[in-house]
């Protein structure tokens, strides 16, 4: 089992009378990428400000490697962070901001060379060591961001949306190589985003947050393919999401039909939601498709085309596929029951966990 390095414990924090956190409970095992994924104002970003000590928990524990930190000053935990604005020092060139940590540590002046020297070598910024922080671009910056992190060697490296103010290609780029970096550290990496493309690309783990609790957690296939509800359904990636009822293990109703599925556990007659993602419905004959929907309008999105379709019960349908239609049309949907994912809609995380481990018995 993988060594746990952070816990927290009932973490609850309120700001006067408004709760941020309640009473959150998980932990982060040791060599991992986890992501905090969530919209604004869901307490991902007060998360990180716990862990790396800038504001205090209201109630409950936090353990460092076994060890609680409630009340640890922030330069007395192994942890750096990487802010969204970079927080370096204008007046110091690259060399100064890299070796900051390191000279209020009073580290000898031959280590600090060899170490930031490393550590630049590292972020593919060799030979970069006397410029001005002002005369590099945004994604020189992070590098330089991540350098002044890395080389203090910490146990954790929190990172607080540090992609966001980048360009779309230069963002996908600093995503492989953050990946990449952690991989090579080993160094527990928190990263705290909203961008659900950017969770599924980098995490080992991601944990959904909102309005202050954690929704679900696990892998990225994990949330991506068994949303636990609507919200994370809804919030990680496309999602078409139906009402339905199930009638029987293996058998859900839906628009206006009957069909089979792979889910059990759930009570019969269950009121339930029904989760089918874009990609995985595919464009027939109607006499061919499980639905008939008649096409509403599309948009080329340039891997592949995007059709929002109506069922004969009035419900919208969301396609993605690389074959093109015709607005107006009438089309089928084929699809398996793989593809047919069913949320009860009371269930919690243990109730769907249960569920899911039967499943995978079968």
């Amino acid at each position: 089992m993988a060594e746990k390095i952070i816990e927290f414990k009932d973490v609850t924090k309120t700001y006067e009378d408004t709760v941020v956190l309640k009473n959150m409970n998980f932990s982060i095992e040791k060599g991992k990428f986890y992501t905090l994924l969530g919209p604004s104002g869901c307490g991902k970003t007060t998360i990180l400000q716990l862990i790396a000590g800038f504001t205090d928990i209201t109630a409950g524990s936090i353990l460092l490697n076994g060890k609680k930190i409630d009340h640890l000053p922030p330069n007395k935990r192994p942890i750096n962070t990487v802010f969204q604005d970079y927080a370096l020092f204008p007046h110091l060139n690259v060399f100064e901001n890299v070796a900051f940590g390191l000279r209020l540590k009073k580290t000898p002046e031959k280590v600090i060379v060899q170490k930031v020297e490393e550590a630049l070598t590292m972020m593919n910024l060799t030979g970069f060591t006397e410029r001005e922080i002002t005369a590099m671009s945004g994604g020189q910056r992070q590098r330089v961001a991540i350098a002044r992190a890395i080389v203090n060697e910490p146990d954790i490296i929190l990172l607080d949306e540090p992609l966001s103010a980048l360009d779309l290609k230069l963002r996908v780029a600093m995503q492989n190589e953050l990946r990449q970096l952690q991989r090579r550290l080993g160094i527990t990496f928190i990263f705290v985003t909203h961008d659900q493309e950017e969770a599924l690309a980098m995490s080992d783990e991601i944990f959904v947050l909102n309005e202050g609790e954690i929704q679900q957690s696990g892998t990225p296939i994990d949330i991506y393919d068994e949303p636990i509800n609507r919200f994370v359904a809804d919030f990680i990636g496309e999602s078409n999401i139906i009402a339905g009822e199930m009638l029987a293990d293996f058998s859900v109703s839906f628009a206006g039909k009957v069909f089979e599925c792979v889910d059990q556990g759930l009570q019969k007659n269950e009121v339930v939601d029904i989760v089918i993602r874009p990609e995985d419905l595919v464009l027939t004959s109607v006499a061919e498709g499980k639905l008939q929907v008649t096409v509403q309008s599309q948009l080329f999105r340039g891997v592949h085309y995007e059709i929002f379709a109506v069922d004969s019960e009035g419900n919208d349908w969301l396609v993605h596929s690389t074959t093109k239609s015709v607005v107006g049309e009438q089309i089928g949907l084929q699809f398996s029951p793989e593809n047919i994912h069913v949320m009860g809609l009371a269930e919690t995380e243990a109730d769907f966990d249960k569920r899911l481990e039967a499943y995978s018995e079968v």
